[in-house]
């Protein structure tokens, strides 16, 4: 429950610095799509999770797997995204790219953080 709490906190900073972007500079940096853009990482992130951990209870030997599995769909899901706005909408086409590769590098290194904090205590009972 803790990794939903900090999924919030971290949305919600997020947040408030897109909204900040979008108020200071218009349509200059941030898209139009911005807020869907950050609920689809919301909702990855969350499903992700859930879906590794769910796969750590069954078979907690093969973290490795889940994890990587769920980092893998995360890739394909986004690249998906990104082709089918590529293909669909002809405006500002580099603004949402750029846009969503900035909000998937924060989402994955929030998982990556929230990852490291909760194997180090289990690592350091194995010394």
């Amino acid at each position: 429950m803790n990794f939903f709490k900090n999924l919030l906190v971290f949305t919600g900073v997020v947040g408030l610095a897109i909204g900040a972007l979008s108020y200071f500079t218009g349509n200059a940096l941030v898209h139009s799509f911005i807020w869907y853009i950050l609920a689809f990482f919301v909702l990855v992130t969350a499903g992700t999770f859930y879906i590794s951990r769910l796969g750590v209870s069954y078979d907690s030997d093969n973290f490795q797997l889940y994890y990587f599995g769920s980092m893998g769909f995360r890739m394909l899901l986004s690249i998906g995204v990104v082709f089918l706005y590529v293909y669909l909408f002809a405006e500002s086409e580099l603004q949402f790219v750029i846009n969503f590769f900035v909000l998937y590098f924060l989402f994955t290194g929030f998982e990556i953080f929230s990852l490291l904090a909760n194997l180090r205590p289990h690592l350091k009972r194995q010394d």
